[in-house]
């Protein structure tokens, strides 16, 4: 339960982070922040990454073995790594429509997956 709560926390969270990070690249085509300048902008993403470190931090609490969690750090740094990228792609596809996967994309996220395969491999 504790592995679940973890990831589903951390999915939430990437989703903030990825919002604040490049969500305001979108911001210009809604009417209201046409005029926005850069420092309101980058008050309002703070204000959304709050809201990242509010499903980051419990995460990684509720997931670390120290705390009784199923995860190393390693692990858990790794795991977030990757609900990163597939958020990322997630949003990339559905807000940025004129970007593009290629062969090189495909390949590197494989590459990534495999390293968690790795990381979570008891040797």
């Amino acid at each position: 339960m504790k592995a679940l709560s973890t990831i589903l926390l951390l999915i939430l969270s990437n989703s903030f982070m990825t919002m604040a990070w490049y969500g305001h690249l979108k911001f210009s085509e809604w009417k209201w922040f046409e005029k926005a300048g850069l420092f309101s902008i980058i008050l309002i993403s703070w204000g959304i990454a709050f809201f990242e470190y509010c499903f980051q931090v419990p995460a990684n609490r509720i997931g670390i073995k120290e705390n009784g969690g199923p995860f190393s750090l390693i692990q858990l740094k790794v795991l977030q790594e990757v609900i990163t990228l597939i958020v990322f792609m997630s949003f990339t596809v559905v807000f940025f429509k004129h970007e593009s996967f290629k062969w090189n994309h495909i390949v590197g996220f494989v590459l990534l997956v495999l390293a968690v395969f790795f990381i979570f491999k008891k040797w």
